[in-house]
Order: structure tokens, then sequence, then C-alpha cells
């Protein structure tokens, strides 16, 4: 992201790093106030790239839906990406960091959580638009940057390559499989979890870990097929129980 001036990259960053270390760490109202943040610093880069001059400080306009439109007669010339798109998300973000229950207080029930996982995923696609229309890097290279920002990633656990750990060695073997299972997100294989759990014993794995675990209905293990994955309820256990937090 050369072009974009550092006096807004790097708190674009830091506003960007900071969310994700609130998601981490399940607190969801948080990051959605470190998204409204982010939101007004992106408009500046988005604002820069369209009139070609950057702010030297981030600022918030005064009718952010608005500043957010006016970008559109840019369009033609600058592009649709930064001009409409992005401005349109970043609109998006906003609105629920001011109207929805996101700071405020209210009997309803909190919408904080769902409102956390649009604000990330919207985050993670403006830094991927901003890596892809700013970046000088080559084609490739660009393509893994974009990779590392939108990947879904948890500060508890560590990965290189096909090995994954759990960087908090108190836990036990259930909460890792929780844990392990939640990060990845997609349905894998029964013995590549066993082996980054590092549970020895493959038949207790399956008797006193993944079957328990099935019958709570916090996961679905196909022992016939040999693959396990997390059902949504238990994707809300793991983001309530704040087993995705570090001490």
């Amino acid at each position: 992201m050369g072009a974009i001036p550092a006096a807004l990259r790097q708190p674009l960053i830091n506003e960007f790093q900071h969310a994700l270390d609130e998601y981490r760490a399940a607190d969801w109202e948080k990051v959605g106030l470190k998204a409204g943040k982010f939101s007004e610093i992106a408009y500046c880069v988005c604002k820069g790239h369209a009139t070609g001059s950057y702010p030297s400080v981030p600022s918030k306009p005064r009718n952010f839906p608005q500043a957010c439109r006016d970008l559109e007669q840019h369009n033609t010339t600058k592009g649709r990406s930064l001009c409409m798109q992005v401005p349109k998300v970043l609109a998006a973000i906003y609105e629920l960091r001011n109207d929805r229950a996101i700071g405020h207080v209210s009997s309803e029930i909190s919408p904080n959580h769902m409102d956390a996982e649009f604000c990330l995923r919207s985050m993670k696609w403006v830094m991927g638009e901003f890596v892809r229309n700013f970046s000088t890097l080559l084609l490739e290279e660009s393509h893994a940057v974009v990779e590392s920002v939108t990947a879904r990633t948890f500060q508890i656990v560590w990965s290189s390559g096909n090995i994954r750990r759990v960087l908090e060695p108190a836990r036990t073997a259930s909460q890792k499989t929780m844990i392990l299972l939640y990060a990845e997100g997609n349905k894998m294989a029964v013995a590549t979890l066993q082996t980054w759990v590092e549970y020895r014993n493959a038949s207790e794995f399956k008797s006193k870990v993944l079957k328990p675990l099935h019958k709570k209905a916090l996961i679905h293990f196909d022992e016939s097929g040999g693959t396990v994955q997390i059902l949504p309820t238990g994707q809300a256990f793991v983001e309530k129980s704040g087993l995705l937090a570090t001490t």
C-alpha cells in the first residue's frame, strides 16, 4: 500500500489490528467501535485517491454517509472500487457503529456479535481492496498480501504450513479441539485434528473428546468418514465462553 501516505496508512493498520485483537478477545462492542474509527481513516484514503489530495491527518467528515456518496462523482476517472464500492461498505459499517446497539444501551436483544462479524469481514475486504489498488508489488506478491490480510486469524492459534498449535498449554483437549475447529471453520480430517491437539491415543481421542462434543451438538463427528466439523452451536459456544482470549 505504498501510495497511501504514512500519516493515513499507519493509523489505518493500527485500527484494523485493534479490531482484530478485540475480535479475538470476543469483545464485540469494541470491534464495532474500532471499525468506526477504521472507516473514518479509510474514507480519507478514498477521498485522497479521488481528489488527488490526501489529508495530513485523519479526519471525520461532518456527514459521513453523504461524504461517501459524494465520492461517486469521481468514479469515471478514478475507478469504481475506491470511489463507489469501498465508500458504500464504509457507510454501512458506520451506520452499524452509530445507529445499532454498539456504544448504546438497549433493552433489545444485542446485535453486537452479528454486527462485529459484519464489521470485521468488511474491514478485511476494504484492506484487500487497498492492497489490490495501491500495491506496487508484482501480481503474485500482491495476491499473497491480500490472502494474508483476509485470512481468518486468531492470536491463540499458531500456524505454519499445515501445522496448527493452540498457544495456551493449559487448555483441555476438548477446548483445544473447539478452538482449532473454530479457527479453521471447515470440515477436516480427524487424524489431522488429533495431531494438532497433540492427543496420542486415536481411539481415546474419538471416545473421550469428539463423541462427547458431538453428543452436546457442538461438533459433527462423522466417524465412518473420519471427519469432524464445528456446528453453529459450537461456534457460539467458543465465542461466548472466552476460549479465544489469551492469558
